[in-house]
């Protein structure tokens, strides 16, 4: 399925820089300081995170968006952020993004799982795979 590659330089058009990646439970991630403070607490809660690197410019991101918006709503005990790689450029290559969106699955702050491109049933399945190793009782 769709996905960008990582673009180098932003095109200067910040007008509506993320408007579309944050709603429902995801939370947008604007500094390194803000992710090191949600994976404490997803920690501290038992709560599995899901990141979504993203870019605005992305067309495959803007299409899953609302996805992942209303995946954040029908799961309430993950975690969902967004990180937008041109605006934390230095920390999204030290996640080695080469294409987005890529999606992070994070347990404890490791990586347990990993999507890379635009799939909306690959994104939904590693979702309920992740929810069943969790709570193997629950269907």
């Amino acid at each position: 399925m769709g996905s960008c590659l990582a673009k180098s330089t932003s095109d200067g058009d910040d007008s509506d820089h993320n408007v579309e990646f944050a709603g429902g439970n995801v939370q947008l991630i604007t500094t390194k300081e803000s992710w090191e403070q949600k994976l404490a607490e997803a920690k501290r809660d038992g709560k599995i995170v899901v990141a979504n690197f993203s870019a605005a410019w992305c067309g495959p991101c803007k299409m899953i968006a609302p996805f992942y918006v209303e995946l954040s709503e029908k799961h309430p005990s993950l975690m969902f952020l967004t990180v937008d790689v041109d605006e934390l450029t230095e920390f999204s290559t030290t996640w080695d993004i080469k294409a987005t969106p890529t999606f992070f699955f994070l347990k404890d702050g490791q990586q347990v799982d990993k999507l890379v491109g635009a799939n909306k049933p690959e994104l939904q399945k590693k979702m309920i795979a992740i929810l069943d190793s969790e709570n193997p009782c629950e269907t």
